[in-house]
């Protein structure tokens, strides 16, 4: 399986219910970095998985809405703990349209599975991967 990955970052603010989140059920800021992994099995007729461009302009269009936001007001996050692994899946859904509507250039159609990473901090990190 092929791969090609970008990297982006956010910075964001939320907070947790639940006795389970501890100190973070206080309002809290965190910055995440972003890596976005398009795999597939073979590559396109120009040699790569995704246009690397047009695959960070993707990713900086998912995550414009949510930069320097505090995550409780918005409205699709209602009810919703905001976790880094929802979080991922929210970024991979977002990012699996990319490549469906034809956002990741020719043969992004052809992105078979995206791994999305959260990285908390330099020692945790949390993702979500799927098919397409």
């Amino acid at each position: 399986m092929y791969a090609v990955e970008v990297r982006s970052h956010i910075m964001i603010a939320h907070s947790f219910k639940g006795d389970l989140f501890g100190p973070a059920q206080r309002l809290h800021g965190a910055t995440f970095v972003i890596d976005v992994a398009f795999m597939r099995e073979e590559l396109t007729v120009d040699g790569v998985v995704v246009d690397i461009g047009r695959a960070h302009t993707a990713l900086d269009a998912t995550l414009a809405p949510l930069a320097y936001r505090n995550l409780d007001d918005l409205p699709q996050f209602k009810g919703k703990q905001t976790t880094t692994e929802f979080l991922s899946r929210h970024i991979f859904l977002q990012m699996a349209e990319a490549a469906r509507s034809g956002a990741l250039g020719p043969g992004g159609e052809g992105v078979e599975r995206i791994r999305v990473t959260l990285h908390e901090s330099h020692v945790a990190r949390g993702w979500y991967e799927g098919k397409v």
